[in-house]
């Protein structure tokens, strides 16, 4: 497993830095937005390219910071059962996951983009609308965000057999911190029980890691 392991920390390297550097694209569309909007509305000058722009850099957030999500365990789940259930059988239900859905979509969505990609690279395909950007480098960001994502979902997958075989620590723990489910969680603890009436049933989700 150690080949495994050292491929699992590239993947999970070269996603750090990926999504460490994205994060300052949030920063850039705010100040595009905001300055499109401060023209627009003194000047009344607006600029297709710029909204474009704005456009770009949501696509680029999204796609380029999907597998940094997926390795911080932070992407949404709709967990209605799972999380009742002893954490190996939940690990055993993300392998299931990713081998059977996560891995063929995002493999399937990376095969059909690239010819999507290369025709309006070849044709240089620029907007319709006039003034408008280029195409292409728009159409680029999704093969390689899904090669990304891929490269998340393997290295996850790597960790959950670990896990299973006792050789690296809980790959579904959250790295640091708290979601902000699990403050208001929490929060919502703390004031019922300043008002003397804690609700039955509900744990924090210190004391579900506890139980399991």
């Amino acid at each position: 497993m150690k080949f495994f392991f050292a491929l699992s920390r590239l993947f999970d390297y070269i996603n750090t830095k990926v999504g460490q550097t994205v994060i300052w694209l949030t920063l850039i569309v705010v100040l595009v937005s905001a300055t499109n909007a401060v023209i627009r509305k003194i000047f009344s000058v607006s600029s297709n390219a710029w909204l474009e722009l704005q456009w770009y850099l949501f696509g680029a957030i999204f796609l380029l910071a999907a597998g940094y999500t997926f390795l911080r365990n932070e992407h949404v789940r709709v967990d209605v059962l799972a999380q009742r259930l002893p954490r190996r059988t939940q690990i055993k239900i993300e392998i299931f996951g990713v081998i059977f859905f996560l891995l063929p979509a995002c493999c399937l969505i990376f095969w059909l983009s690239i010819p999507f990609f290369y025709q309006s690279f070849i044709l240089n395909e620029h907007s319709s609308n006039t003034g408008g950007l280029i195409r292409w480098p728009v159409k680029l960001l999704i093969p390689v965000g899904f090669f990304l994502l891929i490269l998340a979902g393997i290295s996850h997958l790597i960790k959950c057999i670990g896990y299973l075989r006792g050789l690296c620590p809980d790959p579904m723990a959250r790295p640091e911190g708290k979601s902000a489910e699990e403050e208001l969680a929490e929060e919502i603890l703390h004031q019922a029980e300043l008002d003397g009436k804690a609700p039955q049933g509900i744990v924090s989700p210190g004391q579900q890691d506890e139980v399991r």
